[in-house]
């Protein structure tokens, strides 16, 4: 497999796992905006960490892509 195959695998990777993150990060903010008021404050400050975390990453996973992306205009 050449190195820029090999590269274009990683991208797709990283997309599927992004797209993943994107929708998780969606569903959650729609479930904190319908239900915030009547859920335990538990799962709402849960659901608020969780939100934190699922878009860093998502944004960190962004900018690989990028990156590899950058990268494979070189190869």
């Amino acid at each position: 497999m050449s190195k820029s195959d090999k590269v274009k695998e990683e991208i797709a990777y990283l997309k599927f796992w992004l797209g993943v993150m994107v929708v998780t990060d969606i569903s959650l903010v729609g479930w904190l905006v319908s239900s915030a008021g009547s859920a335990p404050a538990h799962q709402v400050v849960g659901a608020l960490v969780a939100v934190v975390v699922i878009t860093v990453t998502g944004f960190a996973v962004h900018r690989r892509v990028e990156r590899l992306i950058d990268a494979l205009e070189e190869l």
